[in-house]
Formats: C-alpha cells, structure tokens, sequence
C-alpha cells in the first residue's frame, strides 16, 4: 500500500485524475473498441443464423452475459498479471484500465469542439459525430440544446455511472476497474444493441433493460448531487418530479431534467432522425436561453460531482482501512 492512502482510493484518485487530464488519445488502444468489434461480429452472426424472436432474444443474454463477464474477468487477470510483475506496475495497470471507464475529459473535449465551430456549417458537421439526431438543418440555438442534451445525458452512463460502480468495486475483492469495466461492456451493448427498433429490438432487450435497472441508482444519486449544488434543491427535485418520468427512458429524462432545472432552461421538444420527426417531452422551464455558457455550466457540474464522489469514497476507504487495521 504506497503510504498512507489505500491503494484502492489511490486507483481512484489516479483514474479521476488521467481522465481528467488526458481522456482517451486516439491513438491509444481503448476496450470499447474491442467491445465494439465483439459485439458487431456476434451481432452479424445473429442476424444470419437465427431468424426466431426467441432465438435472438436468448442470443441476447448470452452476448450480454459473454462481453459483461468476460470484460470484468479480462480487467481483473490483466491487473493480477501486472501485479506480479511489480506493484506499482500493477497499481498503475489498474489506474490505466479504470481511466478508460470514464469518459469526462472526452464528453467535455466533444462539447469544445462543437462550441469551438467557426461556422454554423461547421458547427452541425462537428455535432453530427456525436449525435443521432439529424443536424443539417439545426438552428445556432438547436445545435445548444442538442450539445446541452448530450452533456447531460451521457454525464450519467458515461461518466457518474462507471464513477459508482468503480466506488463499489473498491470495497469489494474484486476491487474498482473490473466492475467499472463490466458496466462499461454493459453500457456499450446499450448504445450498439440495446434499440426498440427493429432489426435491434429482439437481440438488444437485454442488454436493454438490464443497463438501465444498472444505472437507476447512480443515476438518482447524480439527480440528487446536482440539486444540492444547484444551491436550489427542493426546486430542482419538484421539476425532475414533474417532468422527468414524460421521458421513454427511465434514466435519460432524469438527468437531462435535473441539468436543466440547475441551469433554468428547457430542455427536449422537436428532433429529426434520418428523416422522421420525434417530440421528446420538455424538461424544466425556459427561464434562461440556451447558451455556450450553460453547456459549461454543465459540464463544470459533472467535474464537480466527479471529483466530490472520489472524495467521500476515498474517505470511506480510509475509514474502512484504519478500522480494519485496528
């Protein structure tokens, strides 16, 4: 254990830090890549060989149960491995892994870049990387929203959520990157799989539904932490009662409600996908336009939270390792 610190608040505190620093380079070869790839070749197989709902359905739970088990398991032998080559070798492997679970330095570099546009045109091709919705056409103040809404929404199951899941791996023997790793597989099946429509809607439902009961209590603990420092609570929660729930998804509405509320705009309304015209229920209450501001208003909210998790679970870590000592 280098001084003082656990090594498992050590893990935490170094992962935090190098995603908040450096966030994935592309150079460098990141899991969800090789997520990426897995899941598009079993998919593709899938779809050739089985035709049945039932079929695909049980597909489903195997590719999820294959790629969630199976990341945690690789993360936890390549650290083990790491280890007996030498501790801090080990220490840093483990640092390393656990960084590429979070994705704050990325979503804040994507919001820059769109931010950063020098020209309308600029600003839907750079949006359009990042973004389902169709971006063509999209106004000065659609290409806010619809940034604002991709901060907020991804702030859960890409940021807060592999945080949370890293904090109880840390009390665990498994310790923090292999269950921050599992729920990372989890999340990728979600994005690639995990749609209502077809051709997705057998094989995904799975992973579907079981990333979202996953992500239902850090992304209530998210909602939570915002209101607190929003300085105005009880207004931010009664809004996120209010609203929230309109939301298909029983996680996304949520936190893109709680954003807004914090920030005093609104969120949702009118969006196109290739071609189709989709009215997502508004959240919060416009009482402030939508500018480059709140975007990092936003995202200074998540670096916030961020960093006030690791604190409180480093603490605890300490607390639960002098108690152990003694």
């Amino acid at each position: 254990m280098p001084g003082k610190v656990p090594e498992t608040a050590l893990i935490l505190i170094l992962a935090t830090g190098l995603d908040w620093l450096l966030g994935d380079p592309w150079s460098w070869p990141h899991p969800v890549s090789v997520m990426g790839w897995v899941i598009a070749q079993y998919r593709d197989l899938v779809w050739k060989r089985l035709s049945s709902p039932v079929l695909q359905k049980l597909a489903g739970v195997v590719l999820m149960l294959i790629l969630v088990l199976g990341s945690g398991s690789l993360t936890w032998l390549l650290i083990a491995v790491a280890q007996q080559i030498h501790p801090w070798f080990g220490l840093g492997t483990a640092s390393i892994l656990l960084a590429s679970c979070f994705a704050e330095r990325s979503l804040r570099d994507a919001a820059h870049e769109v931010l950063a546009a020098p020209s309308l045109e600029q600003a839907r091709l750079r949006l359009s990387r990042y973004v389902g919705r169709d971006t063509e056409n999209l106004s000065q103040l659609e290409i806010l929203r619809a940034t604002l809404e991709t901060v907020s929404e991804n702030a859960i199951d890409g940021v807060l959520a592999p945080l949370f899941y890293a904090i109880v791996g840390s009390f665990t023997p498994l310790g923090a990157p292999p269950v921050a790793m599992a729920y990372k597989a989890l999340s990728t099946l979600d994005s690639m799989v995990g749609y209502r429509e077809a051709p997705y809607t057998d094989l995904g439902w799975c992973s579907a539904r079981t990333e979202d009961a996953a992500t239902w209590l850090p992304c209530r603990l998210g909602v939570l932490s915002i209101a607190l420092l929003s300085g105005r609570p009880a207004q931010v929660l009664r809004l996120c009662q209010r609203d929230a729930s309109a939301d298909p998804s029983p996680n996304a509405g949520w936190s893109e409600c709680a954003y807004a509320a914090a920030l005093e705009v609104q969120l949702g309304g009118a969006n196109t996908y290739r071609g189709v015209l989709k009215v997502k229920p508004l959240l919060g209450d416009s009482k402030q336009t939508i500018t480059a501001g709140a975007v990092e208003q936003a995202l200074r909210l998540t670096r916030w939270m961020c960093w006030i998790w690791v604190g409180i679970a480093v603490l605890l870590l300490s607390l639960n390792s002098q108690a152990l000592a003694n």
